[in-house]
């Protein structure tokens, strides 16, 4: 049975009322606030574990309340959008600022149910991993003061800024997965999960469902991308993996 706090911020009572009835129903432990004065006093009281929160409130909208928990660079649980009337850059907006996902109104039961679940798992994910590092020492900085090292610790410095895919290239033993470890400790992600995969790991049939998660029965079993969410997924000896993945 589920025990997670959650907090649905709606201005609409309808809403409120069918959104926590739902999750009343699988366990959750609920709190409701009909707009952003009211989300705020419930977070000084408890940080709870996932917030819905609407987009359109007569007092302060959405986005501005999800800018405001987002000063330290992400909010400081998971975050779901909701909204009858939402746009693409609304979307965008949302997820740039650190939502965990969308969800269009009316709202669907099974996606409903499906998002919540994912995102606290994600978040436990998240959580599990930061506690992990916590007991790990630092990254260690790339040694070597050759020419070529020099130029090779600014490339990373550069790449660590944005978002982009990164090959590293070289030989079995010659230190890419601490050079990408490197490279997350210098970004943004830095306080998000760091997966490393192994592509010879990955045995078929079964890789796909490994990577991607699938769900089965009922059931959800999350894949190594979901488990990276937010962070840096390390895919190891990429050259072994199917042309399918």
């Amino acid at each position: 049975m589920a025990s997670n706090q959650i907090l649905i911020v709606d201005d609409e009572p309808d809403i409120r009322s069918l959104v926590q009835e739902i999750l009343v129903d699988e366990g959750y432990q609920v709190e409701i606030a009909d707009g952003a004065a009211a989300a705020r006093a419930a977070l000084r009281t408890r940080r709870p574990d996932l917030v819905l929160l609407d987009v359109w409130m007569p007092d302060t909208d959405g986005i501005s309340l999800l800018r405001e928990w987002s000063q330290d660079g992400r909010p400081p649980m998971p975050v779901v959008m909701m909204s009858g009337h939402g746009t693409i850059e609304t979307a965008v907006e949302a997820t740039r600022l650190g939502a965990y996902d969308f969800i269009e109104k009316p709202i669907s039961l099974a996606k409903l149910l499906l998002t919540v679940e994912r995102a606290l798992e994600a978040n436990r994910l998240v959580q599990e991993n930061e506690g992990l590092r916590r007991r790990l020492p630092d990254t260690p900085e790339p040694i070597g003061s050759s020419k070529a090292m020099v130029e090779l610790r600014a490339q990373i410095e550069r790449a660590a800024q944005t978002d982009a895919c990164v090959l590293l290239e070289g030989e079995p033993g010659s230190g890419k997965q601490v050079l990408a470890r490197y490279l997350h400790e210098r970004s943004n992600r830095r306080d998000r999960p760091f997966v490393v995969v192994s592509g010879g790991a990955l045995i078929k049939p079964d890789a796909a469902r490994d990577l991607f998660g699938v769900e089965e029965g009922g059931e959800l079993r999350y894949g190594l991308i979901e488990q990276a969410q937010g962070g840096t997924l390390f895919l190891d000896e990429v050259a072994v993996l199917g042309s399918e993945l």
